[in-house]
């Protein structure tokens, strides 16, 4: 008997840990989301932080009810400007074709910057990857 209620103790405190884990996320998405939302006044970003410090589970459950299509709005925004802002970046330092490099080093070539030996070099090189 004495081993049942300890498993059942410690199944308990899972669930429990479970719950309050679950409920520092939420309270962490909505103090994000608060301070995310560009919409929102200072003063009212003021008042839910107030009342998310003294009456947390309440106004965590009331500002999930009331703003939580919003805040699934911003939070998919906010990952589509990261998504876009990685691929604007990928796209500027992707390696550009080999007709453009040997387009580049032909220009270089007649404005006498780099020599013939170079510009075969260069296009050897674009040819060869």
């Amino acid at each position: 008997m004495d081993f049942w209620q300890s498993f059942w103790d410690i199944i308990w405190w899972f669930f429990w840990a479970f719950v309050f884990i679950s409920y520092l996320m939420a309270l962490f998405s909505i103090v994000a989301d608060v301070f995310r939302d560009r919409e929102l006044s200072g003063w009212a970003k003021a008042v839910w932080m107030i009342f998310l410090v003294f009456v947390p589970f309440l106004t965590a459950l009331i500002y999930l009810i009331a703003r939580g299509k919003g805040m699934a709005e911003r939070s998919a925004g906010q990952a589509r400007q990261a998504q876009d802002a990685a691929d604007n970046y990928i796209r500027s330092v992707a390696a550009t074709s080999p007709s453009d490099e040997i387009a580049k080093a032909k220009g270089l070539l007649d404005s006498g910057t780099i020599t013939a030996e170079e510009f075969e070099r260069i296009k050897a090189r674009a040819l060869a990857a």
